[in-house]
């Protein structure tokens, strides 16, 4: 046993009881986790005892980092840790304590091992040595290894997909299944996590929600992730997202910090005043500086509780197969952290998402909404997310829809770290969504670096996605921006609700009020599924159509050539096909029927197809095989 690290003991102990209520523990180190491929393990390290608000500071002045190596592979990452309080801080809502945490992932079975680097110095934080300093305590230098185990996870839980990854296409791709991924949900509210339940949230102009219409759809298999004092909080948005989820949605975004922003009730940090006080401020509405801001907040503390509570959502959301659309900054407040450049407020912000919310599966770091950051700081802020993220996540950046060419074109090929992007549009008719998608598919691949390009904004600020007692058919929605995204070549759709509804972009807190829509939207996502559709193999080629369809088709000499088109009220689209023989069938959008009034049909040449009813259908082209 004397070649045997004590770390490493602790964790082969914690292999034997894991399912156990509480953690093994070995002095300085501790490993809690299902030990399992894409389960979560979280490394616990003792450090000095501490607050959110002492000095030295624990954001700043304290940096952990745990190097895992997969023995077989030699697979190596860097993952950065995080000031964690008592350690259960969801729970008790501790604001000190001696705990630091390191969530990880491991992306392979087999054994594991890891060092940890625990320093402490002034600023280590964002620094660009992450060794230097001195040893933050006896943690420093331990090392250890456990093994992992398969994955007993089922879908649509996200830990038997795999990891959610950009692999150089113009869509994500799930690391353990080979699946490629289109996504459909919610964009609003963007103030999701303004929710009562969560630690010292404000209610700035009376926004922050309850989710009180979701209770009814809470399950159980929520029991172990609520949170408070007495285990019962959080049900509201557990059952909003259980709601999402069961109506076939796989995605949903939320803005980490909206400061001077259109909600002002979410950020992570530390409050420089009470509840109050920062609530009579925040009314009045006085746009803030960058000297301003940290009056109110402290852009270097972050609120350890209120962070531990969304983590617990995040678990929850990774569990019913959501993607995570991480709005990071916003218009209003993406230039108050350091002027808008790459210093040390911006980092500590960014690591410290990073670090607590990284290791989720499926997500995508945005930058900012409706950006007007210069080429440069974006470039900035998106190499620091990409040298500290070790699990390599989408990068995506958003802005107005006259910036597109301004925001995006300097930052195409190797110009920037950003893998994909956030498109908004600002039709009420949703008419700009297919165009927009499809330049910047084509320029990103004529760049040679393929985007990820989805539509998270379509229509305009007033209106966008109507509730369905104001638009229960949902047509221009449906034709335009679902359809048009999707045979453009974009990953999918998230949907913004405009300000003229009484369930808004911002006072939103039932899902249900677009229930119909959320069908249209599920149909689309199977018509790929149960039809085989490789989209991913497939790209727009709207130029295929002689009548004007929207095209989204394989490459001319592909044996497996696939065809979708969208034909509207009851038209003919005039198709051409490449050589070969094929069979095609109609897919009704509005209600998921299909394939009907099939048929054959010979390439070649320029082929003739009458829709089988009035409306919008969509036609499939297969090899007949």
């Amino acid at each position: 046993m004397n070649s045997i690290t004590r770390s490493t003991v602790c964790l082969m102990f914690v292999a034997a009881v894991i399912g156990s209520a509480a953690p093994a523990v070995c002095g300085d180190v501790q490993a809690t986790g299902a030990l399992k491929k894409w389960h979560r393990v979280t490394l616990v390290v003792e450090g000095p005892e501490t607050g959110e608000t002492a000095s030295p500071n624990p954001f700043v002045d304290y940096r952990l980092d745990v190097t895992f190596t997969h023995r077989e592979s030699g697979k190596t990452c860097v993952v950065p840790g995080f000031y964690a309080a008592d350690g259960n801080a969801a729970v008790t809502g501790a604001e000190s304590g001696n705990q630091w945490l390191v969530h990880f992932t491991p992306c392979a079975e087999g054994e594991w091992t890891y060092k940890v680097s625990f320093r402490t110095g002034t600023e280590i934080a964002a620094a660009p040595k992450p060794n230097g300093g001195k040893p933050a305590g006896p943690a420093d230098g331990a090392t250890g290894s456990f093994k992992i185990g398969p994955t007993d996870a089922a879908a649509p839980d996200l830990r038997a997909k795999g990891r959610l990854q950009y692999v150089g296409e113009h869509y994500l791709r799930f690391a353990e299944t080979g699946e490629w991924f289109l996504k459909c949900g919610a964009d609003a509210p963007e103030n999701l996590l303004a929710y009562a339940d969560f630690d010292n949230t404000p209610n700035v102009q009376g926004r922050r929600k309850t989710w009180e219409p979701h209770l009814r759809d809470y399950s159980a298999d929520g029991d172990d992730l609520l949170w408070g004092p007495n285990g019962d909080r959080g049900k509201g948005l557990l059952g909003a997202i259980n709601y999402l989820a069961s109506e076939g949605m796989n995605a949903f975004s939320f803005l980490t910090c909206n400061i001077d922003g259109d909600d002002r009730n979410v950020f992570p940090y530390v409050l420089k005043t009470d509840l109050a006080g920062y609530q009579a401020r925040a009314e009045k509405k006085e746009r803030m500086t960058t000297a301003r801001w940290t009056e109110v907040v402290d852009p270097l503390r972050f609120d350890v509780s209120k962070l531990a509570q969304w983590d617990r959502v995040f678990q929850y959301a990774e569990r019913k197969g959501m993607y995570l659309h991480f709005k990071m900054l916003e218009n209003e407040n993406d230039r108050l952290m350091d002027g808008g450049n790459l210093g040390l407020q911006r980092k500590l912000y960014c690591r410290e998402l990073i670090a607590r919310f990284g290791d989720h599966l499926a997500l995508n770091w945005n930058l900012g909404e409706e950006t007007m950051l210069s080429t440069e700081q974006i470039q900035a802020m998106a190499g620091y997310i990409a040298a500290v993220d070790p699990y390599d996540h989408n990068i995506v950046i958003h802005t107005y829809p006259n910036w597109h060419g301004k925001v995006y074109g300097p930052l195409l090929g190797d110009k920037s770290e950003l893998t994909g992007l956030s498109i908004q549009t600002s039709s009420r008719q949703f008419v700009q969504v297919h165009d927009a998608v499809v330049t910047w598919v084509r320029r990103s691949t004529e760049a040679g670096k393929k985007w990820v390009v989805a539509v998270d904004e379509p229509g305009d600020a007033s209106f966008a996605l109507a509730t369905d007692k104001d638009d229960p058919a949902h047509d221009l929605p449906r034709m335009n921006a679902l359809w048009g995204a999707l045979l453009g070549g974009s990953q999918g759709v998230e949907w913004y609700f405009g300000y003229k509804y009484d369930q808004s972009d911002l006072t939103c807190q039932d899902w249900r009020s677009r229930d119909l829509f959320w069908d249209q939207c599920r149909f689309a996502l199977e018509f790929f599924r149960k039809f085989d559709v490789p989209f991913w193999k497939m790209s727009p080629q709207d130029e295929l159509s002689q009548s004007g369809n929207w095209v989204l088709a394989s490459r001319a000499g592909d044996a497996d050539f696939h065809l979708v088109a969208q034909v509207r009220d009851g038209g003919t689209a005039e198709i051409a096909l490449p050589e070969g023989k094929f069979r095609f069938g109609w897919f009704n959008p509005r209600t998921g029927e299909g394939l009907v009034d099939r048929g054959q049909a010979n390439g070649g040449g320029a082929g003739q197809f009458k829709s089988p009813g009035t409306q919008d259908w969509i036609l499939l082209v297969q090899p007949d095989s």
